[in-house]
């Protein structure tokens, strides 16, 4: 064989082990957020609502919250509660807010009900799971923040420091979503708050 054509072949090899590479991260990248059900990570429960489904630490301690205790304006509820004070709270709103349709509106609408004692860390924008025929349902909004307990309705004692995450979109009814997680802060790591989020199935 000659040495001109060793580097042809060795030339050859190298762009397929890239070409394979580059393939190799598109897929994880489409893997996030795909099609279908979401992923819920092992010792989790799911709440369900007719507008989406969503992931809650049941192995932490987190609990459905029976219909007839919670509030109206929820669809669904987990909590977390020590010694009779509610250290984690997975809630959903649906059909939160008026004229809103589409992610950008229902985060803007969502965002303002974090309240002024708040400090937003990040807003991104995320794509949730759900059926190839949801469309546009499946892009949503995602907003970190950070926040001190007021003390009131059984929470932690007024200014202890508390972290959330909320994604808010829109179903493939146009119905506007709020999904929250709240928690007395670093009881839930960034990994858990990742999962929270990659456990919604948007309808």
């Amino acid at each position: 064989m000659s040495a001109r054509t060793r580097t042809v072949r060795n030339a050859l090899r190298r762009m397929t082990a890239a070409t394979g590479a580059v393939a190799g991260a598109a897929v994880l990248l489409t893997g996030c957020g795909g099609a279908g059900k979401a992923s819920v990570p092992e010792g989790w429960g799911t709440l369900e609502t007719g507008s989406l489904s969503v992931g809650y630490p049941r192995n932490e301690g987190y609990a459905e919250q029976p219909a007839a205790e919670r509030a109206k304006a929820n669809a669904a509820v987990a909590l977390k509660e020590e010694d009779g004070i509610r250290t984690g709270m997975v809630s959903v709103q649906l059909d939160f807010a008026t004229g809103v349709h589409d992610p950008a509106g229902a985060a803007a609408a969502a965002g303002a009900g974090i309240g002024l004692n708040s400090t937003r860390r990040a807003t991104d924008d995320v794509r949730l799971a759900g059926p190839d025929d949801a469309g546009e349902a499946r892009e949503a909004r995602r907003i970190d923040y950070d926040f001190t307990a007021d003390g009131q309705e059984d929470t932690p004692n007024r200014g202890t420091p508390m972290t959330g995450v909320l994604v808010a979109g829109v179903d493939s009814k146009g119905v506007p979503f709020v999904v929250r997680l709240n928690a007395v802060k670093d009881a839930v790591d960034a990994e858990d708050l990742d999962a929270f989020v990659g456990s919604i199935t948007v309808k």
